[in-house]
């Protein structure tokens, strides 16, 4: 028997794909990648050393993103570039995803379902939006000790939250598969003019 323990016979697993993925991506992929993955804005120094780069290179790579939209910049708290994934790209990335996978026939029904449950929940509890009945619920709390008035479960204003966001994403896809009707010439003026 010897004394060689199994990780003195095994090199390490994160390094090995940590250099594996290095040799078979480009600097710029691994930027990409990590601003991706990131939902904190980060320094053009942190994104480098998450993707086995040189800060000069990321910071090459994170302006040619923000160039294209993908990424979104900031003034940091000392002064410094700090760089996020832009929000216009998360929601064109959803809907994407929504059109891959649903027909526009589909989702103009999922769209009618979700604002029928929005409706919903407005006619029942009074208000517009989660965050507005939990201020009142909360006011209403402090008013009055001996309430009769039930607290909406965690649950429901989750739902609510979800629904009203899923119904955005929806709504985007929506319009991203109607402007490509247009783009791809199938929806045509009838009398041959350019449509407006």
């Amino acid at each position: 028997m010897t004394d060689d323990t199994p990780s003195d016979n095994f090199e390490d697993i994160n390094k090995v794909v940590s250099d594996e993925w290095e040799s078979e991506t480009t600097p710029y992929e691994r930027v990409r990648h990590v601003v991706a993955h990131t939902y904190s804005p980060a320094s053009a120094e942190t994104v480098a050393e998450e993707a086995q780069t040189s800060p000069k290179t990321a910071r090459k790579h994170l302006n040619a993103l923000a160039d294209e939209g993908f990424v979104g910049t900031t003034t940091g708290k000392h002064g410094g570039t700090i760089y996020q994934r832009s929000s216009e790209s998360l929601v064109v990335e959803q809907a994407a995803d929504i059109l891959k996978h649903i027909s526009t026939d589909e989702l103009v029904t999922r769209i009618t379902e979700m604002r029928d449950q929005l409706n919903d929940y407005r006619a029942e509890y009074g208000v517009d939006s989660p965050e507005e009945l939990t201020i009142e619920q909360t006011n209403h709390s402090l008013a009055e000790t001996d309430s009769d008035q039930s607290d909406v479960d965690a649950e429901t204003l989750q739902d609510w939250q979800t629904t009203r966001r899923n119904l955005a994403f929806a709504n985007a896809a929506l319009s991203i598969a109607n402007a490509e009707r247009f783009v791809d010439g199938d929806a045509r003026a009838t009398d041959d003019s350019v449509p407006v």
